[in-house]
């Protein structure tokens, strides 16, 4: 099985304005930039112009690296958690329950690992030490 981690940074509505900014200062590629108003649910969340705008998942590749760069919500400002995680990409859910479920012992549970739009398990938990840790399954490859 193949696994990455990746650093996550998590800004309160400064997002688009540090892709810029990484960009310059790394070189680095945009590859992905997605809001929360591009949800397939957006419209039932109630969510204001302001937070459909913000960045709910970015992709920054420079050199061999990848960067994720997003904003909290407005109703969840970024100084309520830490500003750097760490995003766990796992091959299949089973992985992907086993890590979350190993994290949590000990820790906290911020967000269910559960299917979503964008992968078939993604949670947040947060272990014993503080850190945050965000795990995302890939989707299967389609045929």
């Amino acid at each position: 099985m193949t696994y990455k981690a990746t650093p996550f940074i998590l800004l309160d509505g400064q997002a688009r304005e540090a892709i810029r900014f990484y960009e310059s200062a790394l070189g680095a590629q945009v590859v992905l930039v997605k809001t929360y108003g591009e949800a397939p649910d957006a419209d039932d969340q109630g969510l204001s112009a302001e937070a459909r705008e913000r960045v709910t998942h970015s992709v920054l590749v420079f050199g061999g690296a990848e960067l994720y760069v997003a904003d909290c919500l407005p109703e969840e400002p970024a100084h309520a958690g830490p500003r750097v995680q760490i995003c766990v990409t796992a091959p299949d859910v089973a992985a992907s329950t086993r890590i979350f479920s190993a994290l949590k012992d000990g820790g906290e549970v911020v967000a269910p690992l559960e299917p979503i739009y964008f992968s078939p398990a993604y949670g947040i938990v947060r272990d014993r030490y503080g850190v945050t840790f965000q795990i995302f399954t890939e989707r299967p490859a389609e045929n």
